[in-house]
């Protein structure tokens, strides 16, 4: 990334530089919560115009915001957290933009050189702190700012995106300096393939009776969809998706298999059983190891940026594409149009039996025909995103995904709490769109704070919330196990309270037809509302925690 700097210097100091050369990135939010040493940098945000500060009640909400703003926007979302329990706070966020592949910049304060080697209130090793957490860790001196910011964006946007801290000494920021100022960011090129591998992969392909795509994270980021269906209609192969690589392939097209992890995986399971060869194209294991679904012997030919993560004395890899992905499939496109040996309509007959099992049935209100209703409320150009628990597993494999970036969860990190922050940060990106959250109680509870800062930014959100004062997905293994239940409900019986909390309005829904009137209001709102829905946890007992591997 290339610094540009003026032929006339100007004096400025250390804090405006760093957020000019922020909002200069594209950065509109820098999410957080501020300490004494952070003021300078507010003050610069606040007279600098294309940038502002959002404060949040918890800088793990920040993080997670930063992180679902660097997903959207292709620009490294930002945060902040002060010293010691605010980094540590800081961190939980962080480490999900890793794992969940978003570009970030975290920024801390650090102690001043002299006293990060002596016993100070707050003190602690930031540096040591993120280093397990990201891709780099980092910290700023007077005179490289903007340099160093622009090396961090730069490794944030790179191969698999991720977090990158980034220290600022606390006593730098008001430091007279020459104003910086700095260009766009990019990510590294990435590399052709090596042609002996596509080669590789063009005799792999070619061999196989029976190839099954198995599509990842990899493949949203690299843009292309249009080349996956393309080579799947061609040659008449089935599709799996990993749950953040959702809206790949419409749900509704003849070549889908269904995701991989979530719930019914078994009935998944019976179609990718069949293939001779696994073409993963932007697989990342971070979502669902290869091992744990694909069975003993089934050989993979990998399309990624890296290599293939994988167990070769078990699987062998017939081919292993490392570079840019579009370049590997034009490739396979390029072969005569030859159709595979794959029944399309056997395939066909099992998705139907799997959404039939998936749609909501008479009886007590459940979760499938909450998310049912939501669907059919949501525009199609409207964002979902969700909270890790049993209702994740469902949204999985149960939720009608139109595009990328329209169902937006944690998979790669898995916290709870994701979900009510991610919502307030993808209105941010998207104000023009309808956002929703779905929101299992006991997730709601880890985060209910962010309701301030959706009440404080003004943002018609629908918090929906699926009451069944349960954490499910742990109650499923404890009985597995005949174990008694315990540790898990999350209260005896009843709601989350109150008619609001935090000012947002809370409307409860016992049944279908009360959900819909519900969201239907809540989505003609000029603020946050909170729909409750009270929903019996027994229905994910026969979906979710499938067996994967056949």
């Amino acid at each position: 990334m290339a610094l540009v700097q003026g032929s006339r210097m100007k004096s400025t100091n250390v804090a405006r530089n760093v957020v000019a050369a922020l909002r200069d990135m594209g950065v509109r939010h820098v999410f957080g919560v501020p300490s004494g040493g952070w003021v300078d940098y507010m003050e610069a945000i606040r007279t600098t115009d294309g940038i502002d500060f959002v404060l949040t009640s918890h800088e793990g909400g920040a993080g997670f915001m930063a992180d679902v703003c660097g997903r959207l926007t292709g620009v490294p979302g930002v945060c902040f957290g002060t010293f010691g329990p605010g980094a540590t706070n800081l961190a939980t966020g962080v480490g999900g933009a890793t794992l969940d592949r978003s570009p970030m910049i975290a920024l801390t304060d650090e102690m001043p050189a002299a006293w990060r080697s002596r016993t100070v209130q707050m003190g602690i090793d930031h540096q040591a702190l993120f280093a397990p957490l990201t891709k780099a860790t980092m910290r700023i001196e007077a005179d490289s700012t903007v340099d160093t910011l622009a090396e961090a964006a730069r490794i944030a946007l790179s191969g698999r995106p991720g977090a990158v801290h980034v220290g600022l000494p606390q006593g730098m920021s008001a430091v007279a300096v020459e104003e910086a100022r700095i260009a766009s960011p990019a990510a590294d090129p990435t590399p052709a393939p090596d042609a002996a591998a596509v080669e590789a992969l063009i005799a792999a392909f070619s061999d196989a009776e029976k190839p099954v795509l198995a599509i990842g994270l990899g493949a949203v980021h690299a843009g292309v969809q249009d080349r996956i269906i393309a080579l799947a209609e061609r040659f008449g192969l089935p599709v799996l998706l990993t749950p953040m690589a959702k809206g790949m392939v419409a749900e509704t097209h003849p070549n889908y298999a269904g995701v991989l992890f979530h719930a019914l995986s078994d009935l998944v399971g019976l179609t990718h059983a069949e293939a001779d060869l696994v073409v993963a194209v932007g697989y990342d294991p971070i979502e669902f190891n290869y091992e744990s679904w694909m069975r003993d012997g089934l050989a993979l030919a990998s399309i990624d940026v890296v290599a293939a993560d994988i167990d070769r004395a078990v699987h062998p890899v017939l081919a292993d594409v490392v570079g840019a992905i579009a370049p590997a499939l034009d490739a396979l496109l390029a072969l005569p149009a030859t159709a595979k040996g794959w029944d399309l309509a056997a395939l066909a007959s099992r998705r139907d039996e799997m959404f039939a099992r998936l749609a909501g049935a008479e009886g007590p209100f459940g979760p499938r025909a909450a998310l049912d209703v939501l669907r059919d409320v949501l525009p199609a150009d409207g964002i979902m995103t969700c909270d890790v628990g049993a209702h994740t597993h469902l949204i999985g494999q149960h939720w009608r995904t139109p595009a990328p970036g329209t169902q937006i969860m944690t998979n790669g990190w898995s916290a709870m709490g994701f979900g009510l922050p991610a919502a307030i940060a993808a209105k941010l990106c998207r104000p023009d769109a309808p956002v929703c959250c779905v929101l299992g109680d006991g997730g709601f509870l880890m985060t209910a704070g962010e309701l301030a800062t959706a009440v404080r930014e003004k943002l018609p959100l629908v918090i929906v919330i699926f009451t069944d004062n349960d954490l499910a997905l742990i109650r499923i293994k404890q009985e597995k196990k005949s174990n008694p239940i315990y540790g898990t409900p999350v209260r005896a019986e009843g709601t989350i309270g109150g008619p609001s909390l935090f000012g947002v309005p809370v409307t409860v829904a016992r049944d279908p037809a009360e959900f819909r009137a519900a969201l239907e209001a809540g989505f003609a709102a000029d603020g946050p509302v909170i729909v409750e829905a009270l929903l019996d946890s027994r229905e994910y007992d026969q979906l979710v925690l499938r067996k994967d591997k056949p």
